[in-house]
């Protein structure tokens, strides 16, 4: 009995096999490679059967296999970015495929807030860059990316030291505050706009300038970056969309084989343009000329002394892969840039992981995450905004008399009586400040597809932020208070935002091509800065870092300071619903509801709607079988926004705990206090000619901003020191953008493209009745207390106002109009004219990219010619060398005044790149290019300072200030050597 059964389940098991055997001969098996049109693999192509849902993916060869069944007759070859393609098998064991490069302009996905949309659907005023035209070379923070590189975008780098913050613009300036900067969204988590890096005022040396709040994030992560232009495009964000959004999308990893990229630079720096001061001879010559003492018998360059040339290494490697329900990507970098003066750099380290993740059989549920980690390394110099008359390292390097040693015949410092000349190099040299940031932003994101209509997103944030600051200046410098004693100072601070939103998405497509898109959701975010610092003075050895011996000043010496800002806390809720009908007439309406701990009880929430319309001209049957357009789309939007950036309870009471615990009101509350608010219209056309080989957008925009948040002196005998309200009155923006794209070349072997965009800008103040506002310190010596610029109706924001200069009298002294009795409004710093050029060229395996970028009709004020190198310093400081024999008299007052106010036109070439693709070398590395990159070659301008691209922050009690020089961190010229290559 058991071996008849034996016998039998033998049998059965053989005739399996042989129908599985006769099943397998009936299949075939097709081989074949993916590549490009130059023939470089395309690892992680889907091969798919046609007619089925089986296939497979090329590996890293780009090769692939694939058992089809015989009745097969084509396989579909796809590719994200290229145009996919049906080849037949029939008949066939082997094909090989090149796929070509899609044409998305109209197809590219965007992202907007809180989803995507096609190019083709957006209605508002988007626009998009992509990693391919990020301006190449340093770049410390992903702002600079795209500088030129959009229209009605300004980046403006307030000065030219190595993570340092950016003036970011879009569409003007609307507030009276200095809560102008665009609202950053990174995948989906709005950021703070704040860095946790500690202030730093020391002794007669000022405030230093403010670090970059993107500099966490490493440039080379990024995909794309998308700047939201107008209202319909940015109330989805309510009151932080009032100075428009740029969105930061990460690269994430792609179905296929595990790729590895890395790219290696290294580069040298110097600074870009001198001032014209006087050398040895030169400062002899004028003491002979205007008959004074004062030559110290020597030759020295106080500039050279503290310039070098800075070498900047940048390492990134990134791995990333997956299959079709879990993709990743990790990337770990490492800059390391040395500064143009010495003793200043940032050593910066990144690392970042995101996953995409799909579960169960129907992959209805997802977990979408990501982690970004960084640590910033700063060394800085003492160069600050609003140094008084000792000048900081730059101003002090300016003034040092020329023809004064730096250095004694023993080779020791030059240094000379207290509160006189500083020798810049015994600053540099007795100055030690150092800034470490450590930087977490973390988001995870599970989602559930109820069906193909219906979708739930949940996601939670956390960017934390902790930063410590150790500075000393050494008891050799010759100020009051330092010389002989020495000071320091430790400051910690700490930043934590977290966020936590629900989403529900609906789409439907009817018959009829009518499609509906909706969304609605609820966002809650938390806002925590708190800090401690501590100071002191009267250290007995410099054999040891000050701040390593706190304990040794006197408790009289030694202070200690905290503070945790009021808690700031935003909920909002928010909807979207997009309406496409036959791909023809759009429809897009927003709604969000704020609600935030900052504004008065009376005011908590604000309301924020906007509507959009987008008609595809193009799309109409009356333009079928044209040849002249390849798009055409009017686009038409209104909406309304809000700023809510300025510190946390300004409507409350605060109050101030002194010493031995006595409390003091500093902040009168206001209950009524709400939103400032922007409405814009915006009106736009996009077209294309040439089956898409020209392109561009033309759009119009009015931007009135009402309710300005303002702080005012309280008056007294008011029990406190300030109070906020919404200023009466009313900034408008007004303005027309320009942008176009040729490709003017497409040939076999030549490609040439160009892109131009223009905008031109007005901006105006009126209605405004409050009390008198003034702004734009002026420092230095001899010009205590005074400002350049004053809000008025009628003009712009940040117009100069000040003495109008006619020249110099018989005797060599300044003439103003009515004696200098009257102050005049004069032109203002504001660009009327913004313009980029950006053009790449490639000739087989060469390319060649350039980018540029220029400001017209503004003038800048040189407050380092009005304090720094005035006619006044002969004799024992250096001057100006324009100065010499211009019929100046030496002791003519070097007062605030249209004298120093200069035309700021320019035009910069930021960016010249050189490459050559190697394409697959050997066996190992996939692809492999080799570049040279040039930035800020040359600057085309009549300006005296170091750039007229400069913008010395010279705020009054918060009130905004721009377009005013003082002495800077001079721009550096770098040339740089890449290397990328992919295994």
């Amino acid at each position: 009995m058991f071996k008849t059964r034996s016998i039998k389940h033998l049998f059965l098991c053989t005739l399996l096999l042989a129908i599985q055997g006769i099943a397998a001969a009936q299949n075939k098996t097709i081989t074949g490679k993916i590549t490009d049109k130059n023939g470089v693999a395309i690892p992680g192509a889907t091969i798919q059967i046609k007619g089925t849902k089986s296939g497979t993916s090329a590996d890293a060869e780009g090769a692939f296999k694939v058992s089809v069944p015989p009745e097969a007759t084509a396989l579909i070859v796809s590719f994200i970015g290229y145009t996919a393609q049906e080849v037949s098998i029939t008949g066939k064991t082997s094909v090989n495929v090149q796929l070509a490069q899609e044409n998305t302009t109209l197809t590219d996905v965007v992202v907007v807030g809180y989803g995507t949309s096609r190019k083709k659907d957006i209605t508002g005023a988007i626009a998009q860059v992509k990693a391919a035209d990020f301006n190449k070379g340093i770049t410390s923070a992903p702002d600079q990316l795209i500088q030129g590189k959009v229209s009605g975008l300004m980046i403006l780098n307030n000065n030219g030291a190595p993570g340092a913050s950016a003036t970011v613009r879009i569409r003007g300036v609307s507030s009276v505050r200095t809560g102008n900067q665009p609202l950053y969204v990174v995948d989906g988590v709005p950021l703070d706009g704040r860095v946790a890096r500690p202030s730093l005022n020391l002794t007669g040396l000022g405030q230093t300038p403010d670090a970059n709040p993107l500099n966490f994030i490493n440039s080379n992560d990024i995909a794309t970056m998308e700047v939201l232009k107008d209202a319909s495009a940015t109330a989805i964000y309510g009151s932080r969309g009032s100075n428009g959004v740029i969105i930061i999308n990460t690269k994430k990893g792609t179905a296929g084989p595990t790729v590895v990229d890395v790219n290696y630079s290294v580069g040298m720096s110097n600074i870009m343009r001198k001032l014209d001061v006087l050398n040895g001879d030169e400062y002899r010559a004028a003491l002979k000329e205007y008959n004074l003492t004062g030559d110290g018998g020597g030759n020295s360059d106080g500039l050279g002394s503290i310039l070098r040339t800075g070498v900047t290494q940048n390492v990134q490697v990134a791995m990333s892969g997956g299959n079709e329900t879990s993709r990743y990507r990790a990337s770990f970098g490492m800059q390391d840039q040395q500064g143009i003066v010495k003793k200043t750099g940032m050593k910066k380290y990144t690392a970042s992981l995101s996953g995409q993740n799909k579960f169960l059989e129907s992959k209805q549920l997802g977990i979408d995450y990501g982690i970004m980690a960084a640590q910033t390394s700063e060394q800085l110099a003492p160069i600050s905004n609003n140094a008084g008359f000792t000048g900081s390292l730059i101003g002090q390097a300016l003034q040092w008399n020329p023809t004064v040693p730096l250095t004694k015949p023993d080779g020791s410092l030059n240094i000379l009586a207290k509160n006189q000349a500083i020798n810049p190099m015994n600053m540099s040299e007795g100055y030690n400040d150092k800034a470490n940031i450590s930087y977490i932003l973390a988001s995870i994101s599970p989602y559930f597809k109820f069906n193909d209509n219906w979708e739930y997103r949940m996601m939670y944030s956390v960017n934390h932020q902790v930063g410590q600051r150790r500075a000393s200046l050494d008891s050799s410098i010759n100020i009051d208070q330092v010389l002989g004693v020495g000071i320091a100072a430790y400051n910690t601070a700490e930043l934590t935002t977290q966020l936590f939103n629900n989403t529900l998405n609906y789409t439907k497509e009817f018959s009829g091509g009518w499609n509906l898109n909706a969304m609605v959701g609820y966002e809650y975010q938390k806002f925590a800065y708190s800090g401690v610092g501590i100071g002191a003075k009267g250290f007995p050895t410099n054999a040891v870092d000050y701040t390593d011996i706190f304990q040794t000043p006197t408790q009289v010496n030694t202070n200690i300071n905290s503070f945790r800002n009021p808690s700031s806390e935003l909920q909002s809720f928010f909807g979207r619903v997009t309406v496409n009908a036959k791909d023809k007439y759009l429809l897009t309406a927003t709604m969000r509801a704020d609600g935030s701990s900052k504004f008065g009880v009376n005011n908590r929430y604000g309301y924020f709607p906007s509507f959009a319309a987008k008609w595809n001209i193009s799309s109409e049957e009356f333009m079928k079988g044209g040849n002249l357009f390849s798009n055409l789309a009017l686009r038409a939007g209104y909406g309304i926004t809000g700023n809510q950036e300025f510190p946390a309870g300004a409507a409350q009471a605060q109050y101030f705990l002194a010493s031995g615990g006595k409390a003091s009101l500093i902040n009168v509350p206001n209950p009524d206090l709400k939103w400032e608010e922007s409405k814009q219209l915006n009106v736009g056309l996009d077209f294309g000619f040439l089956k898409g080989r020209l392109s561009g957008t033309v759009d119009y925009f009015l931007k009135n901003t009402t309710n300005l948040l303002f702080s005012f002196p309280a008056i007294q005998p008011a029990p406190a020191s300030s109070y906020w309200i919404n200023l009466p009155g009313k900034v408008m923006n007004t303005g027309v953008e320009l942008s176009v794209r040729g490709d003017i070349i497409q040939s076999k072997n030549w490609l040439w493209s160009l892109g131009v965009n223009a905008t031109w800008l007005k901006n105006e103040m009126s209605g405004y009745s409050g009390p008198t506002v003034n702004t734009g310190s002026i420092d230095g010596q001899g010009v205590s207390g005074v400002t350049s610029q004053r809000l008025a109706n009628g003009y712009p924001l940040n117009t100069f106002y000040l003495r109008r200069f006619e020249g110099f009298d018989d005797k060599g002294m300044s003439v103003y109009s009515d004696n200098g009795n009257t102050l005049y409004y004069m032109t203002n710093p504001n660009p009327k004219v913004l313009l980029g050029i950006n053009t790449s060229v490639a000739y087989k395996k060469w390319s060649l990219a350039a980018s540029s970028h220029g400001a017209f009709g503004f003038q800048v004020y040189n407050n380092t010619a009005n304090t720094v190198l005035p006619i006044g310093n002969l004799g024992s400081r250096n001057i100006a060398k324009a100065l010499v024999g211009n019929g100046e008299a030496q002791t003519n007052s070097p007062a605030a005044s249209s004298r120093y106010l200069e035309n700021g036109n320019f035009l910069k070439l930021d960016n010249l790149t050189i490459a050559y693709n190697l394409g697959p070398v050997g066996k190992v590395f996939r692809a492999a290019t080799v570049s040279v990159t040039g930035q800020n070659l040359f600057v085309i301008t009549k300006y005296t300072g170091f750039d007229p691209e400069v913008n010395t922050d010279k705020n009054i009690n918060g009130v905004s200030s721009f377009g005013i020089e003082y002495s800077p961190y001079p721009t550096a010229r770098t040339f740089m050597l890449g290397v990328q290559f992919t295994l």
